[in-house]
């Protein structure tokens, strides 16, 4: 099987290294792809929201399966471009990713399909702001109702800062969603979804403050770990019998079934799981943890889900241990990162270890820079989540970018028994 992914991240770096491990896999292409991408496959330089690009890429790299890491092309209708062009493809229609380019959307299917989740209120002229305000609080929840990257949230019990962030994104045209704090934990599950199928993967967990401690404004995610050991086994059951699917079904009765993979954010609070948000697509940084335990062939179960068979597929693998992703950020990230500097200390292989490519780039003379602001991922596994974290904190020491940053407490309060998901009320 010859498999293009489309995005350039550490999340798609990830997963071509985990289709890299696919027997079944003869050829992987990637479009933008990366350096680090580009070590192992085919690198094009395609614009991932062009659908005749993408599709005319595809059509000559003969690709099988085409599987669209970013959630904006999801969003703009790639996936339907390349259906309609007779290719399988991962990834969801423009019609059925509104279940994150619109949180409204998500919200109505949610309501429809009983699912718990916030009470939310949106806000679309500012002289409305500070009446909705008031009806929510002590603690503010503001959202970008559109696509922000995972930054476009402020969750605050300062109004004024609540207040700031919200006529920030009324200013600049874009709606706002108000919701109700919930309580508890959070959890990122992932589940393989085809129509009314839903195959979960293993729960994870995101860092997505910038500083320690869970400190500073949100970030696209510093860090992410899998297993959960403080998560009970029978929540991931319950979160697919009760929230995912019922989700799921309530898109096919629409007429928008969802086709790829279906992140459910939750938070784990006294009354049980409740949503926090869906996205679309793989999250970056769970993936790269997540994947970093799959013992199934990847393309093998992207490709069931693309050309529904996934009811057909084994059940997903899984080895044993723990996983833990670390973000090398760039300087000033995420408010204005700064690009261009030289890095050094990525190329040596180490067990128990891969650094994968966020934001890099090549300089004209070879050397490899920076280009974003998540510039690199250390991804290292172990028998349990201590040593997984020492492997990975070991690593990223080496690295060398000048101004760069990392939380040092990625997976910590797991790993010293300091989360517990609250008793049911």
């Amino acid at each position: 099987m010859r498999v293009l992914v489309i995005g350039s991240g550490a999340r798609e770096h990830a997963l071509v290294e985990a289709l890299r491990r696919d027997p079944g896999v003869s050829a992987i292409c990637a479009a933008p792809g990366n350096p680090g991408i580009a070590q192992h496959a085919e690198v094009r330089a395609v614009d991932p929201c062009s659908g005749p690009e993408v599709v005319a890429l595809a059509r000559d790299f003969a690709a099988d399966l085409v599987v669209i890491g970013p959630e904006v092309p999801l969003v703009l209708g790639i996936a339907d471009a390349v259906r309609a062009a007779g290719i399988a493809c991962f990834g969801p229609s423009a019609d059925a990713a509104r279940i994150e380019g619109s949180k409204a959307f998500a919200k109505d299917v949610m309501a429809a399909a009983g699912v718990r989740t916030a009470h939310s209120e949106i806000v679309d002229h500012p002289g409305e702001l500070d009446a909705a305000l008031d009806r929510f609080g002590p603690t503010w929840v503001v959202k970008d109702d559109g696509l922000a990257a995972g930054k476009g949230v402020v969750v605050t019990a300062d109004r004024s800062a609540a207040r700031d962030h919200g006529a920030e994104l009324l200013e600049q045209g874009h709606p706002v969603l108000l919701e109700s704090f919930l309580d508890g934990p959070e959890v990122s599950l992932f589940c393989l979804v085809d129509g009314e199928t839903v195959v979960p993967l293993l729960p994870a967990q995101d860092h997505k403050r910038v500083g320690e401690g869970d400190t500073g404004p949100n970030t696209g995610g510093m860090g992410a770990y899998t297993p959960l050991p403080w998560l009970p086994e029978s929540t991931v059951a319950e979160i697919v019998t009760d929230i995912v699917e019922p989700v799921a079904a309530e898109l096919v009765r629409r007429g928008v079934p969802f086709s790829g993979l279906l992140y459910a954010g939750l938070a784990i609070g006294q009354a049980g799981p409740a949503v926090v948000e869906f996205n679309c697509r793989f999250g970056d940084p769970e993936t790269q943890a997540v994947l970093a335990l799959l013992d199934s062939p990847l393309g093998a179960l992207l490709h069931a889900t693309a050309t529904g068979t996934l009811d057909q597929a084994e059940p997903p693998r899984w080895r044993d241990g723990a996983a833990i992703t670390v973000v090398l950020a760039a300087e000033n990230y995420p408010a204005h990162p700064r690009k261009g500097d030289l890095i050094t200390g990525t190329e040596a292989a180490e067990p128990n270890t891969e650094v994968l490519h966020a934001g890099t780039a090549l300089r004209e003379d070879g050397a490899l820079i920076s280009a974003g602001g998540r510039v690199l991922n250390v991804v290292a596994t172990g028998a349990d989540l201590a040593e997984a974290r020492a492997h990975a904190y070991d690593r990223i020491e080496r690295i060398k970018l000048p101004g760069s940053h990392f939380r040092g407490d990625i997976a910590l309060a797991a790993v010293e028994d300091r989360i517990s998901v609250p008793t049911r009320a």
